[in-house]
């Protein structure tokens, strides 16, 4: 009994730092460094809260883009890849269904970011061969030329990984905001 009232006192003193102390000092920081990110880097249309820059999701519609497939139905709460062997039977009925739904031929390949899904299957971004791949489509539900989606996708591409890398990304969800922008 002599020993439980200076360790109360011990395990309050390092929960206060170890715990509120050490989270309130890093979201300070967080939210003076880079407060869009530390706040989850909503993106916001028209007022309500549309999703996150940062986490993929489906997207059905033939009027829209589609993004990679995900092994967590783009579940945000449970971010990871589906850990299926490549030979599985599973991920092959998945690669065929994918294949036809995007009418992919051997004349047309589709790009491997449409079939195959990300580590965490929550990856906001398609290559931008994936995009170009998809701007027909895009188009004609929406009855735009296509070569007016092509140069909204070019316009929206960035670079994967810096200024010199070669490979351009395009975020899904801000390629379609910025179709339904144009549509207005």
């Amino acid at each position: 009994m002599q020993y439980l009232l200076p360790s109360l006192r011990l395990w309050l003193v390092t929960f206060a730092i170890c715990v509120v102390g050490y989270t309130a000092l890093v979201l300070a920081f967080a939210q003076s460094v880079a407060p869009f990110q530390a706040n989850g880097s909503i993106i916001e249309a028209d007022g309500p809260a549309v999703g996150s820059k940062l986490i993929a999701q489906d997207f059905s519609s033939p009027r829209y883009f589609w993004p990679r497939p995900s092994a967590v139905d783009y579940d945000g709460m449970g971010a990871g890849g589906s850990n299926t062997s490549p030979t599985s039977p599973d991920l092959t009925d998945r690669a065929k269904e994918l294949i036809a739904r995007y009418g992919a031929t051997a004349d047309k390949p589709i790009p491997a970011d449409l079939v195959a899904a990300s580590g965490g299957g929550l990856d906001p971004h398609i290559s931008l061969e994936g995009a170009l791949y998809q701007a027909d489509r895009v188009a004609a539900a929406r009855g735009l030329p296509p070569a007016e989606v092509k140069r909204l996708i070019e316009a929206q591409a960035v670079s994967a990984a810096g200024p010199f890398a070669p490979e351009r990304i395009v975020n899904v969800l801000e390629l379609n905001l910025a179709l339904d922008r144009q549509a207005q």
